[in-house]
């Protein structure tokens, strides 16, 4: 028998899936087996659109902007060693 291998599911799909569950018109089980999934895996989805609803209506700059910052002072560093090198070779011809 050969080794199975994993699906994956893309975020759109985990959350349809999930949404569903929330809404409880369907057990579990019975999501779980429209969409040929583990009922656990539904449940546990469920479990973590639960936790994580709230940060949808959380600002976005705080998280955005630390991450931003990072990717721009890394882009620095870079344009300074590119610069610094640039520099040294002009300085050799003259």
């Amino acid at each position: 028998m050969g080794k199975r291998t994993r699906r994956n599911h893309s975020p759109a799909f985990k959350a349809k899936v999930a949404l569903e569950a929330v809404r409880e018109q369907e057990s579990v089980g019975e999501i779980a087996r429209r969409y040929k999934l583990h009922a656990n895996v539904v449940a546990n989805w469920k479990r973590q659109l639960a936790e994580n609803v709230a940060r949808v209506f959380e600002t976005g700059g705080e998280h955005d902007g630390a991450e931003r910052e990072g990717e721009l002072l890394q882009k620095i560093g870079e344009l300074t060693v590119e610069r610094d090198f640039l520099a040294k070779g002009l300085g050799r011809l003259r």
